[in-house]
């Protein structure tokens, strides 16, 4: 039996509805609208966050960023922070260990303040980063729309190629 046996007497009754792929990728949505369901989480709005983290991955400082986004520098670590932006700790892992030790308890906050080395902003920053994390959603945003695409020269000529070396 050949396959035009078998479909003989086969008749369409019904059409197939082309639906389209799903797309559940929403790496388009702006930084500003993915941060709008954390406001509350946020230390500043969610069109300052996008700012912010525009601004500082840019190459800004935090102060600068901050000034951009018009919110106090103090207010723009702890945002950069909550969306996963490394390296916005003002105290090295050592100086961090003397504030965990102080959540803990087992050190006054004056000590923690004295060997942290005297600064009661760095050390109050310090604390809020121990006390909160990245939101998970906004750091993923970050992270992708920060990202190296593949193939491209991410350190834009700054080292030299292999026969320059010879």
């Amino acid at each position: 039996m050949t396959l035009s046996e078998i479909a003989a007497g086969i008749e369409v009754t019904a059409e197939q509805h082309d639906r389209g792929a799903a797309v559940v990728d929403d790496t388009g949505v702006e930084l500003a609208e993915r941060a709008r369901p954390h406001a509350a989480s946020l230390p500043c709005t969610p069109a300052a966050v996008a700012t912010l983290v525009e601004a500082y991955t840019a190459g800004a400082s935090v102060g600068d960023a901050a000034r951009e986004a018009a919110v106090a520098p103090m207010t723009a670590a702890k945002a950069l922070h909550r969306c996963g932006v490394a390296g916005v700790c003002p105290l090295a892992p050592t100086r961090r260990d003397v504030v965990r030790d102080w959540l803990a308890g087992r050190i006054t906050r004056d000590e923690a303040v004295a060997l942290a080395g005297g600064d009661e902003a760095a050390v109050a920053l310090t604390v809020y980063i121990e006390t909160h994390d990245p939101i998970p959603e906004i750091a993923d945003a970050v992270t992708s729309a920060t990202a190296v695409e593949p193939g491209s020269d991410a350190l834009g000529g700054s080292v030299e190629t292999p026969d320059e070396l010879r």
